[in-house]
This record gives structure tokens, C-alpha cells and sequence, in this order.
């Protein structure tokens, strides 16, 4: 169990509380916190929850910003008696709850609250790699080695191994991967620290903790291999509370899908020769094969395209003529592998390496044979990566096995859930038809809060000329707002290029994505007046700025995925295949609940106020325009610059 830090709110303490007593008008809530408003809508989000859990029911709650919904689920998950994992769409939102929610929550229950909060291993420090460091050093360079004093001091003291703790490690440092805990070279319980080892403390943590805290790609990492003998993370639980629940069906797709890369391969080969020499099993012939794996891997992976992110269906085409290249990669891997078996007396570190061989070869076997009609395939080059990728088309039939049937109450959560108030799209894509739903309104007052601008003039987003136009309209809004505005892009080609026409043009300090880590960037902007922030998709949620520094939001253009990309493009050609519209069921939901999280940025309390623009007046010339317009909030509406103007007083 985890020892959760503290708070100073100590009000009276009942004796027993309930969901109702806790955030009823008079109830626990409003003695203890300073700011307390009644929410209704949290109250009944709080109930709903409640039963879902007690009766065994799955449950999708769309609730507005403002809501409380963190409260609304993690009183009923306390309450319920039963292990509950909260999983979270960011790590941010992870730690809210863990240090500020739940300490305020245990300020609340005379009984110590069981929690526990989990990362995925590379935030954690292996004991046995930084053992293995001081004997035989692997770190180059006088910065890493000393910065090694400091990690090896830090380990004797930390009892969670967490890199979070290092405050003075930059987020991009390259020499941590070379001391974490992550899998690739972990031998689990053969490993001489195993009864010492961070991912087992944590694993004990996890096992007798109550409420256990993820994100949803350690969750999902977890699911994917709860079936095989080795990586499972979490406990048996009884309920799964997924916050941000609009992201899970691309993550869900991560995990349930396969990839192979040559960089992969690569770092088996970098690993192996490095392991095989502290370790003082390297032979020739170890190197020998190791050569040829390197060469073997070059060889079948020039032969895929070199560009992009692209389809691929000619499997079958491809191994009638390039069938030996493929047939002597794996060769090389059954050679590699059969070499490090045969090597005794360093078990614990030549299984790790084993294993890792063998997943390739069983991804390589799954992408280029198995023939799978339920997944897409497809290549992707980055930088000098080239990846081999299967995406289940449609993830739901596998939440639907290894999720919703097997766990008592899967309750998911967001702002963005439904679209034209009907939560049809997310059922349909989860699995979850059976479940059941509930909208709580948001607390704003979004018709005088917010004011919607969709101007009239400019071209069709799909034409050449719309970026000139586009900019044009910016900087006069822009100048209208004081800058202190979000300008987000359903794509970096176009902020770059806007960017670029605007930056001799405004005076407003101006922040690019790319230029500084995300967090970085959201800090600066939070601290300069008049700062303009151009992002692309990662700023379109997840961003919290509240007050007047924050005034406007602007997007290009309705974000409708693109529609060449292969899983877009293999989901539409699967929905029409049996018979329906994938632009009305799939591309303009998608898109919605895009340009709602979008949205979603400008107003985060009740004394914000300031201008949604949406360049793209699409929305108000065709048919399809009006599935956006009822999904969103109530805002007030306008086609007229005067008005925009007006709104900020100019």
C-alpha cells in the first residue's frame, strides 16, 4: 500500500460516508473544501458510477468541463470496497490524482486509503544495470559518468526507483535508457535483485493496494500480454475507470496490433554484442552471426517502401519473389537465438535476449504469413526506422474478449463522448452497446462565455490559396485578441507554413511546437503576456490554461483524419464492405470529437471568457455541418468580424 502525501484539510471525519452524504448540499464536500459549489451533475455521475460498480454494469459518462467528474468517480471506486484501476490519458492527470485528489480524499476517511500509482518500467532504475555499470562501465562521456555518482548514491536512498525524483534529469536525457528497467534486457524472477527490484516493489504495491492509478498505455501494454507467462503488470481487479476516455480506441489499437522494425533488430544486435562482452561470452562465431543478422536485416528491410506511411497487401507477391531474404532474416534470428541458448553459466542475461529474438520472429511470421483479415498492414519510415505495422481494423471484438467480458464494470469517461448527443459512435468503435449512458452538462455558461467565429470569406480549406487567406485572418484576429491565443493545425506542414508567413508580421512573443518539449512550451506561455502558442495535435487536449491568458482558440480547419492514411482508410473500406456510410459513421464522428477536444482548450472555468475561430466554413455551407454545430456546447455564434472585435472591446 501506498502512503499517500499529505494534506492540511482536516474537517470532522463521519463515521461512515456515502456517495449521496459526500456531495449533497450540507454533505462532507462542501465542509472541506474552500471552493465548494453543488454540481448536481456530479452528484449524479458520483450515483451512477456507484451502481455500475456495485451491479456489475458497464457505464460511458460524457461530462462536461466543470463537472468534478475526478471526485464523481474516485469516491464511489473508495466507497465500493472493491480493487478499482483508474487509468488516465496522460501522465499529468496521473499524478493529479495521486498528489492532490486523493490526499484531499484520505484528509476525508478515517480509514487509511489503499492506493497505488504505476508507470511504465523505463521511468523506473535497475538496480542490477547500475551494479553492472560500476564494474563494467557502460556510460561515455564526462557528463554521464558524472551524473553516475549521483544516480548511484540516489539509489541506495529511493525506495520507488521513480526517475520523477530526479528533478535535475532533463526529460530528453539519452543515458537513462541505458539504466531503466525496461523489459528488453530484464530476466524477471532469475535477475540476482529480483527481491529488491523497483518493478517488484511496485508489483507488491499493485497487489495490495485497493485503487491503482495507470495511463492508458500501460494499461493497455498489461492487457495485451495478460495471457502470456511473462509481463503481466497489474492485478485482478474488479472495475476499470478509463478518464479520457475518447482516446482509448488508437491506443487500444497500439497494443492489440504488432510492429517490427529494423531498428529493433539493430538494438538486439547493439545489445547482444555490448552483454556478450561485460559478460565475457563473446566467440567469434557469436560475432559471426551477429554480422550476418545485421546484414540479413538490411537486406529484406531495403526492400519495403522507403517513404512515408503507406498500405501494404502484396504479402503474397512480395514472398513469391523476395521469399529467400525473409527466409534467411529468420534464419539469422533461429541462428542468434540458438547461440545464446547453448551459452552456460549467464542465464539471466542471455534469456532476455532469447526472448526478444523470438517476438521478432513471431511478428515477422504474423506480418508476412499469417494473411488476417481483421488487421491492416502497413510500413512506416522514420527517420532511419522502417516499421512494419498491423492495426486491428476494428479494436472492439478485442476489448469485447480480453476487457468487457472478463471484467465486472468497464466505465468510461471524457467531455467528448457523444456526437449530436448520442453516444452510438463510441458504443459501436468500444464494444460497449450494451452499456449503460449518461450526459452531464457542463457548468459553463457557454453562450456568455464563449463566442463561436466562422468567417465567410476565405477559400475552401482543400484549396491552394486558403493558407495565404488563412494567415491573413489570423493576424487579424490576433490583433483583435492581444495574442494570448492557442492557433492549432490538423497538420505541421501548415503551421509551418502560416507560421512562417505570420512571424515577421505580428508582434506578439510567438511559440512553436518543436522548438521546446510540450511542457515547456505550456509553461512559457502560461508566463508571457500576450503569447501566441502554434501546435498541432498533441496541444488539442490535455492543455490546461485557465484566466484571460488564454483568451481565443483558433483551428484551421475541421479535423477530419486523413483519409489515405491505412488504418483510416482500411476502417472506411470495412464499414462500407458491410453496407454502411463511413463518412456519416466514422469520418465526421472522428472529427467531431476532435474539434471538441479542441474546443475544449479555451474555457476552463467560470470566469473564462474569449473567441472559438474555425476557419473552415465548411461548417456552415454544407450538409454535413450541422452534426458538428449539435455537438457542440451552446455557444454564441457569429459569421461577422464587427463581432469579434466587439468581444474583446477593441
Amino acid at each position: 500500500m501506498s502512503t499517500l502525501p499529505q494534506v492540511n484539510t482536516k474537517p470532522d471525519k463521519p463515521r461512515k460516508i456515502t456517495v449521496q452524504a459526500f456531495f449533497a448540499r450540507g454533505g462532507t464536500l462542501s465542509r472541506a473544501h474552500p471552493n465548494y459549489e453543488y454540481r448536481h451533475g456530479q452528484l449524479e455521475m458520483a450515483r451512477a458510477v456507484e451502481s455500475a460498480i456495485a451491479e456489475h454494469k458497464h457505464l460511458l459518462v460524457e461530462a462536461g468541463t466543470g463537472t468534478g467528474k475526478t471526485l464523481a468517480y474516485l469516491v464511489p471506486s473508495i466507497l465500493s470496497g472493491k480493487r478499482v484501476v483508474i487509468s488516465t490519458g496522460t501522465k499529468n492527470l496521473q499524478e493529479q490524482l495521486y498528489f492532490k485528489d486523493l490526499p484531499f480524499l484520505q484528509s476525508l476517511f478515517a480509514q487509511p486509503l489503499s492506493v497505488c500509482y504505476m508507470k511504465g518500467r523505463a521511468n523506473y532504475l535497475c538496480r542490477q544495470k547500475v551494479y553492472d555499470a560500476e564494474r563494467d562501465p557502460v556510460l561515455s562521456g564526462l557528463d554521464e559518468i558524472g551524473d553516475f555518482q549521483l544516480i548511484y548514491d540516489w539509489e541506495q536512498k529511493t525506495e520507488a526507483g521513480d526517475r520523477s525524483e530526479l528533478r535535475w534529469l532533463a526529460e530528453n536525457n539519452t543515458w537513462w535508457a541505458k539504466l531503466d528497467a525496461r523489459a528488453d534486457l530484464c530476466a524477471g524472477k532469475k535477475c540476482k535483485q529480483f527481491d529488491r527490484c523497483f518493478i517488484t516493489a511496485m508489483h507488491r504495491r499493485a497487489a495490495e493496494s485497493d485503487i491503482i492509478i495507470v495511463n492508458h498505455h500501460l494499461f493497455f501494454a498489461d492487457l495485451a500480454m495478460r495471457d502470456q507467462a511473462f509481463g503481466s503488470i497489474l492485478p485482478d481487479y474488479s472495475a476499470v475507470i478509463f478518464d479520457e476516455a475518447h482516446e482509448i480506441e488508437d491506443v487500444a489499437g497500439q497494443y492489440f496490433g504488432m510492429s517490427v522494425s529494423n531498428t529493433q533488430i539493430q538494438e538486439l544486435i547493439k545489445d547482444t554484442a555490448a552483454i556478450s562482452r561485460r559478460k565475457l561470452f563473446a566467440t567469434p562465431e557469436l560475432d559471426r552471426t551477429l554480422i550476418q543478422l545485421g546484414d540479413q536485416t538490411e537486406q529484406l528491410f531495403h526492400l519495403f517502401p522507403q517513404e512515408g506511411r503507406q498500405g501494404f497487401r502484396e504479402q503474397e507477391s512480395f514472398l513469391a519473389e523476395h521469399g529467400e531474404s525473409y527466409g534467411e532474416l529468420q534464419l539469422a534470428l533461429e541462428a542468434l537465438c540458438a547461440r545464446l541458448e547453448l551459452t552456460e553459466g549467464v542465464l539471466e542475461d542471455t534469456l532476455p535476449l532469447v526472448r526478444r529474438a523470438r517476438l521478432i520472429q513471431e511478428g515477422l511470421r504474423f506480418w508476412m504469413e499469417s494473411g488476417d483479415a481483421s488487421f491492416v498492414y502497413w510500413t512506416e519510415r522514420r527517420g532511419r526506422g522502417l516499421y512494419l505495422q498491423a492495426t486491428p481494423i476494428d479494436v472492439s471484438q478485442a476489448l469485447t474478449a480480453r476487457l468487457i467480458d472478463r471484467v465486472d464494470s468497464v466505465i468510461l469517461t471524457s467531455a467528448t463522448l457523444t456526437v449530436a448527443d448520442s453516444f452510438d459512435y463510441a458504443q459501436t468503435r468500444l464494444g460497449l452497446q450494451a452499456a449503460r449512458t449518461l450526459r452531464v452538462e457542463s457548468q459553463y455558461d457557454y453562450a456568455k462565455q464563449a463566442l463561436l467565429y466562422v468567417p465567410q470569406r476565405l477559400p475552401d480549406p482543400r484549396q491552394p490559396e486558403f493558407t495565404a487567406s488563412a494567415a491573413a485572418e489570423i493576424e487579424r484576429i490576433l490583433h483583435a485578441s492581444r495574442g494570448r491565443a492557442f492557433v492549432l493545425f490538423t497538420s505541421y506542414q501548415q503551421m509551418r507554413q502560416i507560421y512562417q508567413l505570420l512571424q515577421p508580421r505580428l508582434d506578439h512573443p510567438l511559440l512553436l511546437q518543436g522548438d521546446a518539449p510540450r511542457n515547456a512550451l505550456i509553461e512559457a506561455f502560461r508566463e508571457t503576456p500576450g503569447a501566441v502558442l502554434f501546435g498541432t495535435s498533441s496541444f488539442w487536449q490535455g492543455v490546461d490554461v485557465q484566466g484571460e491568458q488564454l483568451s481565443c482558440v483558433i483551428i484551421d480547419r475541421l479535423p477530419f483524419a486523413v483519409p489515405s492514411d491505412p488504418v483510416v482508410a482500411a476502417r472506411i473500406e470495412a464499414i462500407q464492405h458491410h453496407g454502411g456510410n463511413a463518412f456519416y459513421e466514422y469520418q465526421i464522428p472522428q472529427a467531431v470529437l476532435a474539434l471538441k477536444q479542441g474546443f475544449g482548450r479555451l474555457i476552463r472555468s467560470t470566469a473564462d471568457r474569449g473567441i472559438l475561430a474555425l476557419l473552415d466554413n465548411r461548417i456552415t455551407k454544407l450538409q454535413y455541418g450541422r452534426v458538428f454545430f449539435d455537438s457542440l456546447p451552446a455557444y454564441r455564434f457569429t459569421t461577422k468580424f464587427d463581432d469579434v472585435r466587439d468581444f474583446f472591446h477593441v
